[in-house]
């Protein structure tokens, strides 16, 4: 009776190599999933035709920074759209897209410091959560600026920020290719149209 109670250890240690095994079987598929989602070629084409529209809408006009922002927003729009929902992230940059379509404008009012002749300056104060963040060890803490780089994932688990940052990095660097080929293509076109206008008649 009792010698079927005591647990063999050498059975314990295969099956738990075996599962352990299986479970980093299964989590390369899925990667590998993932990346062959984002580097198919017509994945590319059709993103990169999604992304030449949105950005023939996006309003260029303004300083350079609010440009920027504008086409950074409609490239991770079309990402988003792109994934179609089924993650974390894309459904996160098109909650918050709607979101600022409809957040009513806030006037921010302007502080006025007046500091007189006889008035201490203030010190300043330490933020608790501030000092809190140095003493979090460093695997946490990068956990944490993980989860704020993925959109959706900044009060996750870390399981569930593995999960969303596996399938949002081959996203982005299929952004990053398409956006790289429509620049070359403009860059190609601008020099040809100069060179043919600065080429003298014949």
């Amino acid at each position: 009776m009792s010698s079927s109670l005591i647990a063999n250890p050498t059975a314990d240690r295969s099956r738990d190599s075996h599962r352990t095994k299986k479970k980093k079987k299964s989590i390369k598929q899925h990667q590998q999933q993932h990346d062959a989602k984002w580097k198919t070629h017509a994945q590319q084409q059709l993103y990169s035709s999604k992304l030449h529209q949105a950005l023939a809408r996006v309003n260029i006009s303004g300083d350079a920074p609010r440009r920027g922002r504008a086409v950074r927003d409609a490239a991770d729009r079309v990402l988003a759209v792109a994934a179609k929902g089924r993650t974390r992230w894309s459904r996160a940059i098109l909650t918050n897209r709607l979101k600022l379509k409809f957040r009513k404008p806030v006037h921010k009012r302007q502080k006025v410091v007046v500091v007189g002749p006889g008035r201490p300056k203030k010190k300043a104060r330490f933020s608790v959560l501030r000092l809190r963040g140095k003493t979090l060890p460093a695997v946490q803490r990068k956990v944490r600026v993980l989860g704020r780089l993925v959109p959706g994932c900044r009060k996750e688990p870390l399981p569930v920020i593995l999960e969303e940052a596996i399938d949002y990095i081959p996203a982005l660097e299929m952004q990053v290719r398409a956006m790289q080929a429509l620049a070359d293509l403009l860059l190609g076109s601008s020099s040809a149209s100069t060179s043919a206008t600065a080429a003298p008649p014949s």
